[in-house]
């Protein structure tokens, strides 16, 4: 059949089709809010699609609800990035879709491309500052900004175009702020088994009976482990080291050089029976759940702060630096706390402090975090703030 008789038979339907396009279905936030927001769309009366190359996530999407279609996405070789504009360009007409939402640079070329040719509808999700030093990197990021619908993920994000991408906005093109949200009801402490809790106990070889601070994150150097560690290094001359112990929670993403640094900052600083590394957890609420405090040491700014939100709706203190999406997801000294961005000293006097909080502050801090994060980052308020700005998008 004809792509041109099969565009005009599909143009018959009104259902929304909106087809969401990823490198990779990672665990990472612009990854899990892709996956949340397909599920929503499907269960909200829209025919939802993604592309993308693969991805832990992908074994979770319900394929009922979701078509999902594998594509080399991940790659920025223009050969491969012109063939996938191509396909893409099959994959609209021959299921009439709607609207075309990119969450990522790569893909959004080839999107740019396919959404041109079919005249179909063009939303892109702006989720990080990238890697602006040079005209040409600035180029290449600001396929992000020639949409139709402009999303920046938080009002740092938004602030940072403003201040950096002003020759490639056009004023005429909406943009505007859609936080990310997360779901209540996983990351809910409530929820969580005293037998879960256990079982990662055990298997992190911990002891339960002194407090734990977890710093969760990938290991790279503006996570600013190293920092972290120097950290720990000062609070163990005013706390006894010995009430307490630290798990570094992130994979080196291959990174063996930058891992191996940490491991000898902590030999050289005598860490070695306080401080633990693991590679990952499938389960981060029953981490945070065993937790005392969880931090997060970035020493450049976070787009959002997954972290500090996801701590939050825990009910469990969260410390982290005063940049970045952070600023925005934590009230300081009522959800939680933030201290001076790469600055060991400040970080080590703000753990202190929590570690000596009552179990009555500690509370309080808890309820007005979930509060915090119910109220502003819950998944159903993301999902819903995009569904609407598809339909006047379309309407």
């Amino acid at each position: 059949m004809p792509l041109e008789l099969l565009y005009k038979i599909n143009l018959m339907s009104s259902k929304i089709k909106i087809l969401q396009v990823i490198p990779k279905l990672g665990h990472g936030g612009a990854e899990i809010g892709c996956y949340d927001l397909a599920h929503y769309l499907a269960e909200n009366g829209c025919s939802s699609f993604i592309a993308t190359s693969g991805g832990e996530l992908i074994k979770y999407i319900d394929r009922k609800k979701v078509k999902l279609i594998r594509l080399p996405l991940q790659s920025k070789n223009p050969i491969l990035m012109l063939i996938n504009s191509l396909i893409l360009i099959c994959i609209i007409l021959i299921f009439n879709i709607s609207i075309v939402h990119a969450r990522s640079r790569a893909p959004a070329w080839s999107c740019l491309l396919a959404t041109k040719i079919t005249r179909r509808k063009f939303v892109t999700t702006f989720h990080g500052t990238y890697n602006f030093k040079s005209e040409l990197k600035k180029y290449y990021n600001s396929v992000m900004l020639r949409s139709d619908v402009i999303i920046a993920g938080s009002n740092f994000i938004f602030s940072h175009i403003n201040e950096n991408y002003l020759k490639y906005l056009n004023l005429k093109k909406k943009f505007l702020v859609i936080f990310r949200g997360i779901n209540t009801e996983y990351f809910n402490s409530n929820v969580i088994k005293q037998l879960e809790e256990n079982k990662l106990i055990s298997f992190w070889n911990i002891d339960k009976n002194k407090k734990l601070i977890l710093l969760p994150g990938r290991l790279t150097s503006w996570k600013g482990q190293e920092m972290f560690i120097e950290a720990i290094n000062l609070v163990n001359k005013e706390i006894d080291p010995e009430t307490f112990n630290v798990v570094i929670l992130g994979s080196d993403q291959g990174r063996k050089i930058y891992k191996q640094k940490l491991l000898r900052l902590v030999e050289q600083h005598r860490l070695t029976n306080q401080v633990k590394f693991i590679d990952n957890c499938k389960n981060m609420p029953v981490a945070y759940k065993i937790s005392d405090l969880i931090v997060s040491s970035s020493i450049e700014p976070e787009a959002f702060g997954r972290v500090s939100v996801e701590v939050q709706s825990m009910e469990k203190p969260i410390i982290a630096s005063n940049i970045g999406g952070s600023k925005e997801t934590i009230i300081n000294d009522k959800t939680g706390f933030l201290f001076e961005a790469g600055k060991p000293a400040s970080l080590s006097k703000k753990i202190i402090e929590v570690l000596q909080l009552d179990e009555t502050t500690l509370k309080s801090l808890g309820n007005e975090g979930r509060k915090n994060v119910i109220k502003k980052f819950n998944i159903e308020k993301m999902c819903f703030s995009t569904y609407l700005e598809y339909k006047k998008l379309i309407n």
